[in-house]
């Protein structure tokens, strides 16, 4: 095991040579724990009914079964498809493998917000389920959660899917390129070249969920208080802000004007830096984003999306569900 992770160490940057056992013990009770807190909040509280009512909602949409199999035809088509890149076509799968399944994922989150949310209160059903015991917080936070379930269940397959195709990717370019073509297998251990692939991108699934949660909980918020046109259009317009804050800082620093400095930092306060999330400078550079950095995201995320989730708390706290 330490021989094959030494391997991985030389073919991945900024991998350690050598990774303590416990530290993989670490990730598997970590990832155990997060699914054993999610189904006990699903099924312990009575906020977990309504996210479980919700996530069940979300996926026997249309919508859902449309974006699964959209998401995996184009995750297919990305893997055959010269990008004539000069032998970089698997940064660029990575590059639009991670876009596809965010902008999935947010449809389907943005697009149950404004149905679950809005439309429910719109057509007085909200106000139904609020006349039993239960609080108007624990109806807002079972639907972000439920939500986040929901995309949660969409992304996984296509995750799985997206690992796959990088690590096939790596035997389809040397085919394609008639070089020395790695194996699926060697030595009894799934082949290091492809398995370094998938590696390097496994960091980006954690940040893209990250993204989705923040304009997820962005989108709750206005869904108490507007309907699904004015959500949709209002959650684009935070997606490409988002990740245009750091630009209009800069902008306005090199610019010298105080008007303009600050309105971007304004804006940039305001509005998530979902700059923050991208990994494209990572995947273009072919390095591996540290655990400190994802620690930084998730601190962020956090924040941020409390701060949503809050503020649909006061939004919602007076609303007229009659």
């Amino acid at each position: 095991m330490s021989d094959y992770v030494g391997l991985l160490a030389e073919l991945v940057p900024q991998t350690p040579r050598f990774i303590p056992d416990w530290q993989w013990n670490l990730t598997v009770v970590s990832v155990g724990l997060f699914f054993a807190a999610e189904v006990g909040f699903a099924y312990g509280t009575r906020t977990g009914v309504i996210a479980r009512a919700t996530a069940k909602e979300a996926i026997r949409q249309p919508l859902y079964v449309l974006l699964l199999v959209l998401g995996i035809l184009l995750l297919c088509v990305n893997t055959i498809l010269p990008f004539f890149s000069l032998g970089e076509d698997i940064k660029m799968l990575k590059d639009c493998g991670l876009a596809t399944i965010l902008i999935s994922g947010l449809l389907l989150a943005i697009w149950t917000a404004s149905t679950s949310i809005a439309n429910e209160i719109e057509g007085k059903t909200a106000m139904t389920l609020l006349s039993k015991p239960i609080t108007r917080q624990q109806f807002v936070l079972g639907k972000f959660t439920g939500i986040m379930l929901a995309v949660q269940w969409l992304i996984i397959p296509l995750i799985c899917a997206m690992c796959f195709l990088v690590y096939y990717k790596v035997i389809y370019d040397a085919k394609e390129r008639g070089i020395d073509v790695p194996t699926w297998f060697e030595n009894g251990w799934l082949n290091p070249v492809c398995t370094a692939e998938v590696i390097q991108v496994l960091p980006g699934f954690v940040l893209m969920f990250f993204e989705i949660s923040v304009v997820t909980a962005v989108s709750v918020a206005i869904s108490t208080r507007a309907p699904m046109i004015v959500n949709m259009s209002t959650c684009l317009a935070v997606f490409v802000v988002g990740h245009l804050t750091p630009v209009l800082v800069q902008a306005g620093i090199l610019k010298q004007m105080e008007i303009l400095d600050f309105m971007a930092k304004l804006i940039a306060t305001i509005m998530p830096n979902l700059e923050y999330f991208n990994m494209s400078a990572a995947v273009a550079t072919g390095q591996l984003i540290p655990p400190a950095y994802l620690l930084t995201a998730f601190g962020y995320s956090l924040v941020y999306g409390a701060a949503a989730v809050l503020l649909s708390f006061i939004l919602f706290e007076d609303r007229d569900l009659a």
